[in-house]
């Protein structure tokens, strides 16, 4: 157990019941709760994928976005098969997120494509789980090698639009292992996301953000 480990959980056992639950909420849509008197700093957090999108109004989910980059969607990206570019536009984002305070950049989305009508089928690389993983990688290897974080999203089994909030994915375990799980377990292996973000969707009759399987 490295020090840093040693000192986080040191951190968590002196927080209240309280304090622990305000970090689950946040001071607004994109950055997290902090904690003064325990030493906890809040975060800056910025979508997306494929460009940095800083909103005027932090306070304001859907601000008006002040002017950024804007990459190839993962669709393309993935079609080039090319980790080594994918690499060098996580860099790119990596560098221009360090510019303007975000800590933790809310990408790459990796779930498979399933449905024609996701409306996050581009943000997602591809419906091939291997290719998935190992461009994912790529890309959080290339954003956190700037000191920036990233949130491999969305877990799990995000798949479709309609009804996202509320929609009860059910899926076999080996089918669940073997194709919608792979992605995110090869890139938590292989490159140590900082974070992971929960869908929004239920799995096999539990939300995603309390399903202690998934967790």
């Amino acid at each position: 157990m490295g020090i840093e480990e040693k000192n986080i959980k040191k951190i968590i056992e002196g927080l209240s019941l309280e304090e622990k639950a305000s970090l689950c909420s946040g001071q607004g849509p994109w950055a997290t709760q902090n904690i003064e008197e325990k030493d906890i700093p809040s975060m800056k957090v910025s979508d997306g994928p494929h460009g940095l999108r800083m909103v005027e109004d932090p306070k304001e989910l859907s601000s008006k976005s002040k002017p950024a980059t804007c990459y190839p969607t993962a669709s393309a990206l993935a079609s080039s098969w090319n980790k080594n570019l994918i690499n060098q536009i996580g860099k790119a984002l990596g560098r221009e997120a360090q510019s303007q305070g975000v800590n933790i950049l809310l990408g790459p989305g990796v779930n498979l494509k399933r449905s024609p009508l996701c409306g996050r089928n581009f943000e997602y690389f591809s419906e091939d789980p291997y290719l998935t993983g190992e461009l994912g990688a790529a890309f959080i290897d290339g954003v956190q090698s700037q000191g920036v974080g990233t949130s491999l999203k969305h877990f799990a089994c995000n798949n479709q639009e309609t009804d996202r909030m509320t929609v009860d994915a059910r899926i076999d375990e080996r089918t669940l292992k073997e194709l919608y799980l792979t992605a995110f377990r090869e890139i938590v292996k292989n490159s140590s996301p900082w974070t992971v973000m929960s869908a929004y969707n239920k799995l096999n009759g539990t939300f995603a953000s309390e399903n202690h399987t998934l967790l």
